[in-house]
C-alpha cells in the first residue's frame, strides 16, 4: 500500500484495526511509535547495485489500555513525518513486535481493518546464480520408465 492510500482510508475511518496474516488483530491500544523513511543500499548477488525506500511504520503494545489511536492521530504523524522527510509516495513496510522478534510485513486494507501482509525474500539476480527463472514442466509419460526400477539402487 503506497502512502497515499493509508491518508485516503484514514480520512474514512472512526477506528483502526491491524491483522495480522494469521487473522488475528494488534490489540488496540497499539502505539505507532516510528514512521519514517527507510532507504537500503545494496548489491545482489550477480553483483548489481540496488536501492530499495520504504516509508516505515512501527506498531508497539504496552499496557496502556487508555490511550488508543484515533484514524486522525495517526493522520497528523504521517502528515508531520511528511513535512520534515518530504516522502515521497513509496510503499509503506509495517513492524511489530511478535513473540519472539520484530517482523516486517507490507500493508493492505480490506475495507476495515489495514492487514499485515507476509513479506518473502527471493534472489535479484537468478540468471547470474544459475537459477532458472521458472522451473521447467516435466511430462511424467516422458520420462523412461525404466530407468528407475525396484531394486536398482536410484531411488
Amino acid at each position: 500500500m503506497k502512502l497515499s492510500k493509508i491518508k485516503t482510508q484514514l480520512k474514512q475511518l472512526k477506528t483502526i484495526g491491524f491483522q495480522l496474516p494469521n487473522g488475528e488483530l494488534v490489540a488496540p491500544h497499539f502505539h505507532v511509535t516510528e514512521v519514517g523513511r527507510v532507504q537500503k543500499d545494496f548489491i545482489d548477488c550477480g553483483g548489481k547495485v540496488r536501492s530499495e525506500s520504504v516509508i516505515n511504520f512501527q506498531l508497539w503494545e504496552e499496557e496502556d489500555y487508555n490511550h488508543r489511536l484515533h484514524p486522525e492521530k495517526l493522520l497528523n504523524i504521517i502528515e508531520m513525518s511528511e513535512k520534515i522527510f518530504d516522502f515521497e509516495d513509496l510503499d509503506i513496510e509495517v513492524e511489530y513486535q511478535g513473540k519472539e522478534t520484530i517482523g516486517k510485513y507490507n500493508l493492505d486494507f480490506d475495507g476495515t481493518n489495514f492487514l499485515l501482509t507476509s513479506k518473502l525474500t527471493a534472489c535479484l539476480a537468478l540468471d547470474a546464480c544459475g537459477i532458472p527463472a521458472e522451473k521447467p514442466r516435466i511430462k511424467i509419460s516422458d520420462l523412461q520408465h525404466n530407468s528407475c526400477t525396484p531394486g536398482s539402487g536410484c531411488c
